[in-house]
């Protein structure tokens, strides 16, 4: 499975994977074990020769005897089994030294046997150790997305189990960036845009973080999607730019819609919107809908501050506010509204939309402090320069300090945004900004506008870490980005949330194709898991959306055909 730059937070789902494997190895009916032996009796030191050659031929003699102890500890343990007819016990490998030997034993009836032998001091399961590959994101398990198609928790996909083969997901968004090591063997194909690029290609990587979330491949690479890239993707790109910010209309959604259902895909993700209300985009929302389509799109990034132009808070945003539409709120690893997240009455489902970790276009460089380094992420408007320097603790970064010149400061997230901070840090005269997680994990920022200093996040372990040991070492940040076909990167926010709904309505879909979008719709919210106050509220909607359970009731209301 994939590897994770994230080795100090293993996901649920290989957590969950490793758990039950090494339950699995305590209860095999042929325990592999660690058995040490008794101690023989201590001898008297010898004296030992003043002779080099003398010397070299006792602790010869001592080795050998140790080994002679050894081997004859491991023909008895088959010896015994074989006087008690328990059969023959395989050996692994022996530690003379640590007087242990390590057996798959034919049987628990053999273990038990063991534990009792006269010969033996004790016995303890050799537990399984697993490499550190495929990262199945927190979200996934978080929405019972692998609890369907990795039920046994083996980490291969199981036969005949829903995983979203025939369903097709359009995408629009930014495009994607096609060449990516997670999306080989994924079908995609994709159509024009408002703007005359290549589908296939995405600029600010907004797209393709999205499209990883809902089809990342299963294979020994990054990440893995919430179908395991079984189902199809259509990608119609509406945004361009290295920040993907040129206006959209609500008729270029309309039209991408109708490219979207064209090219025969059942679900559509909109991880964008806008606050203002559009009667024809609203009306042509709802055909599609009554013509078999199911729409999903981001509640909104706006409950605290305002929407960007604009001094409107937590505004119902379009699409998804649209009664049509699937309108998804983002919740934490624990299940709590994300802050950013916006709370209404058009909020339909909940899905993970903090620290999403999926595919990116390029990798950062870590940072570094004297001689440690520590994972880092650019954040968006960053310089893409690199400062290097002693640092300076500058707490929430509030305010600017003449103790900045010439440093790296090092900022606690909260209370001011990234923008403030890294401009206080600048007027303080600093050369560069760190700016460590204020919660486990790492986290994704933007500056707007850019700043012409080098800018990443960390995690807050690494922060406290550097806090704590690593006081007037040098520190170095960079802000150049490595653009590659085999980055990943986390993201914040309901854009990463839908997606998750997307790819599970998918999922969900391919366990009874026969379905309508209304009858998938249906099974999604009222399986979803309630975790904010009883019933549908404004925050998370109906609840946490869950695939097995919402697979359970399409199946149990629609036959299968």
């Amino acid at each position: 499975m994939k590897q994770s730059k994230l080795v100090c937070a293993l996901s649920l789902g290989l957590a969950a994977w490793a758990a039950s494997s090494a339950v699995a190895a305590q209860d095999a009916a042929a325990p592999r074990v660690w058995i040490k032996f008794k101690e023989a009796p201590a001898a008297a030191a010898p004296t030992l020769s003043t002779r080099p050659q003398a010397i070299l031929d006792q602790i010869a003699s001592i080795v050998a005897r140790s080994n002679e102890r050894m081997s004859a500890n491991v023909r008895g343990v088959n010896a015994r089994l074989g006087q008690r007819k328990l059969g023959q016990a395989t050996l692994h490998h022996r530690f003379e030294g640590l007087s242990r030997a390590v057996f798959t034993l034919p049987s628990r009836a053999a273990l038990d046997s063991l534990r009792q032998d006269p010969s033996v001091e004790s016995i303890e399961i050799d537990q399984p150790r697993y490499l550190l590959q495929q990262d199945t994101p927190v979200g996934i398990g978080q929405i019972q997305a692998s609890a369907v198609w990795d039920a046994d928790g083996d980490g291969a996909l199981d036969a005949g189990a829903p995983t979203g083969a025939g369903i097709k997901v359009c995408v629009i968004d930014s495009g994607l960036k096609r060449a990516h090591e997670d999306l080989a063997g994924v079908a995609i194909a994709g159509s024009a845009n408002v703007f005359g690029a290549s589908w296939d290609s995405d600029t600010c990587g907004h797209g393709t973080h999205v499209a990883g979330t809902i089809a990342a491949a299963h294979n020994d690479k990054g990440v893995i999607g919430v179908s395991p890239g079984k189902v199809s993707l259509h990608i119609v790109k509406v945004f361009d730019g290295a920040e993907c910010k040129p206006v959209l209309f609500a008729s270029d959604n309309v039209a991408a819609v109708k490219k979207c259902e064209a090219a025969g895909a059942k679900v559509v993700n909109m991880s964008l919107g806008g606050p203002n209300r559009s009667s024809t985009e609203e009306s042509e929302f709802k055909l599609a809908a009554d013509r078999g389509t199911l729409v999903v799109a981001a509640a909104g990034n706006s409950a605290i501050t305002p929407f960007p132009g604009t001094n409107l808070v937590n505004p119902p945003l379009y699409p998804a506010s649209y009664p049509s539409v699937v309108s998804v709120a983002a919740v934490d690893s624990g299940d709590k509204r994300a802050s950013f997240s916006e709370f209404n009455n058009q909020v339909d489902l909940a899905a993970p939309g903090v620290g999403v970790r999926s595919l990116g276009l390029s990798s950062s460089e870590p940072l570094k402090v004297g001689s440690a380094t520590f994972p880092a992420t650019v954040l968006t408007g960053s310089a893409a320069s690199r400062a290097s320097a002693g640092w300076v603790d500058g707490g929430l970064c509030k305010a600017s300090s003449a103790a900045f010149k010439g440093k790296i400061v090092l900022c606690q997230r909260g209370e001011i945004t990234f923008v403030d901070k890294v401009a206080n840090a600048k007027s303080g005269g600093a050369l560069g900004v760190a700016i460590y997680n204020n919660v486990d994990g790492e986290f994704a920022g933007s500056l707007s506008p850019a700043s012409t200093l080098p800018a990443t996040g960390i995690s807050k372990a690494s922060g406290e870490a550097i806090l704590a040991g690593l006081a007037g070492q040098t520190m170095v940040v960079n802000g150049v980005l490595n653009v590659n076909d085999s980055s990943y990167a986390v993201m914040d926010g309901t854009s990463m949330a839908s997606p998750h709904v997307a790819g599970a309505a998918a999922v969900v879909w391919s366990a009874r194709p026969n379905a309508t979008a209304q009858q998938v719709r249906e099974a999604l919210f009222t399986t979803a898991r309630d975790i904010d106050a009883a019933g549908r509220d404004d925050n998370t909607g109906w609840g946490l959306v869950q695939v097995k359970a919402a697979i359970d009731e399409l199946k149990r209301v629609v036959p299968a055909k």
